[in-house]
């Protein structure tokens, strides 16, 4: 099982502090360094605020070397498709192809009231994920001048360059919990389906439905799974509870929680454990406080060793 490093820099971090985390995870031999996109925290006055999530992982794709880098994941209303499918195969190419794109219909109403972002129905918005779909990947991997005609987006005899280094092109990373449309959408163009914040026995669904819509659509193999959870591991109760209550949360809560990977190490290799029987390969620990980097330390001196 792969270990990437997740934050939420909406929530307060400079760059320099993600460099910080970024590096660190590169040094402790974690598979990757991912980072949200959003523009205000989940708090009624929206701060402390956002960095621009596709700005910071171009900086950071020449102050590391190996660790993957991405989003999980970008929202389709932010940015245009064309647009987004030039930064991220720019960012490939600082990066010598480290990039992956998670890409979702967004759903936090308040940032795009706060930015002047459209935040049409649900339904378009998933209409106008799967266009974006089709013309991110479409640009990355056409052989000469690309054209689309949707009903959001047209595009008409674009160059559709720059490519990106990664061939045929970078990895789509499609996640979520709906039961139809996003495992159809994650049959036809991911590469990686993640689950975000639910329980093993619901991850473990999810996983199915989109194993069921690859048959369905005829693709002769399926996303690779993963899982993204809240990371609070101690070496002891106190350490724990430290940890537990750096983030505003209780021991007893994120013990109980579907969405948490919290405990003592051994308790938290064993819920990892859980999650690579259910077909995780990939876990997303999101790291929620940035100036704790022992926490990452501990799981890659402790954890990391005892997963196959």
């Amino acid at each position: 099982m792969r270990l990437v490093t997740f934050i939420e820099p909406q929530n307060g971090a400079t760059y320099d502090q993600q460099r910080r985390v970024a590096q660190l995870t590169e040094d402790l031999g974690f598979d990757g360094f991912f980072r949200s996109d959003h523009y205000v925290a989940m708090v009624p006055d929206g701060r402390p605020g956002p960095t621009d999530s596709w700005v910071t992982l171009g900086a950071l794709a020449v102050q590391t070397s190996r660790i993957r880098l991405g989003t999980l994941v970008s929202s389709a209303t932010f940015r245009l498709p064309g647009p987004l499918a030039i930064s991220v195969a720019q960012v490939d190419e600082m990066s010598g192809g480290r990039v992956e794109l998670g890409l979702g219909g967004g759903w936090f109403e308040p940032e795009h009231a706060a930015y002047g972002i459209p935040f049409p129905p649900t339904r378009e918005r998933f209409d106008r994920l799967e266009e974006q779909l089709e013309i991110v990947t479409g640009l990355w991997t056409a052989p000469g001048p690309y054209s689309f005609e949707g009903r959001h987006y047209r595009l008409s005899d674009s160059p559709a360059l720059p490519k990106p280094v990664q061939s045929p092109r970078p990895p789509i990373i499609v996640g979520g919990k709906g039961k139809k449309r996003t495992p159809a959408l994650a049959a036809r163009f991911a590469d990686e389906f993640n689950v975000p914040f639910s329980s093993v026995a619901d991850g473990a669904s999810l996983f199915r439905l989109v194993r069921d819509a690859c048959e369905a659509a005829g693709r002769s193999s399926v996303p690779s799974f993963s899982a993204a959870v809240v990371l609070c591991v101690g070496r002891d109760e106190a350490e724990l509870a430290r940890r537990a209550d750096a983030i505003g949360r209780s021991v007893e809560e994120l013990r109980g929680a579907d969405d948490a990977m919290a405990g003592t190490v051994d308790e938290v290799v064993d819920k990892l454990g859980r999650w690579g029987a259910a077909g995780a390969e990939r876990m997303f620990l999101q790291t929620l406080d940035l100036s704790d980097l022992h926490h990452l330390e501990l799981v890659a001196s402790a954890v990391a060793p005892q997963l196959s």
